[in-house]
């Protein structure tokens, strides 16, 4: 489960905490009035974790400013800086390319390993594999990634088709894309869900 604290400080939030398991990233207002914030959490989080027993590994902890188009990766999703559909720039996150090359990995093997077998069959066996990546990555701004990943694996599912005929192509004219949905039962809810989580306060 991932847990978010924030710190309040002149009646705003300056800085948010986010942690899963023994990850944890420290989110920091960038104004330049607030440059002492890293260094100030860093000494906290030390000294919290002496308390408990743990040591901060140095080696795997880095400093990223989103403000000159870095980026770092958490729990699968890259985090950025970005617009927003009302051209206002905000902190972005979506599905990192390693998360989605495992996913074609997966649905490619397996496409081999049902090579001989019925298109309907194949779809059976991966449409859980889709549902449960897509629903873990549906909140966020993960709109461009999802249409990626639906055309890819629509053309896994035509290439099938073709090679069942030994024919060369995808069928684009055979059928439809509503026919691949409606009547071979892929799976097809792509929708982003924005979730904006309450921020418990740091005790």
């Amino acid at each position: 489960m991932t847990k978010t604290y924030s710190h309040r400080r002149d009646g705003y939030y300056h800085a948010e905490y986010a942690r899963f398991a023994d990850d944890l990233v420290a989110l920091i207002d960038g104004h330049w009035i607030w440059e002492d914030l890293p260094q100030m959490i860093i000494k906290r989080l030390e000294e919290e974790f002496a308390r408990l027993g743990v040591t901060m590994n140095r080696e795997k902890t880095k400093m990223v400013d989103l403000t000159k188009k870095e980026v770092f990766t958490f729990l699968g999703f890259n985090v950025y800086r970005g617009r927003t559909q009302l051209g206002k720039t905000a902190p972005r996150f979506s599905p990192a390319a390693k998360g989605r090359t495992k996913l074609f990995r997966r649905i490619k093997e397996e496409f081999d390993r049902r090579r001989s077998q019925p298109v309907r069959e194949v779809i059976r066996n991966i449409n859980p594999i889709i549902r449960g990546w897509v629903n873990y990555f549906r909140i966020g701004h993960s709109s461009d990634c999802f249409t990626f990943v639906k055309n890819w694996i629509e053309r896994k599912v035509r290439r099938h088709l073709m090679r069942a005929r030994k024919r060369k192509g995808f069928g684009w004219k055979r059928w439809s894309k509503e026919w691949l949905y409606a009547e071979l039962g892929l799976y097809n809810d792509y929708q982003v869900r924005y979730f904006h989580p309450k921020a418990a306060p740091v005790r």
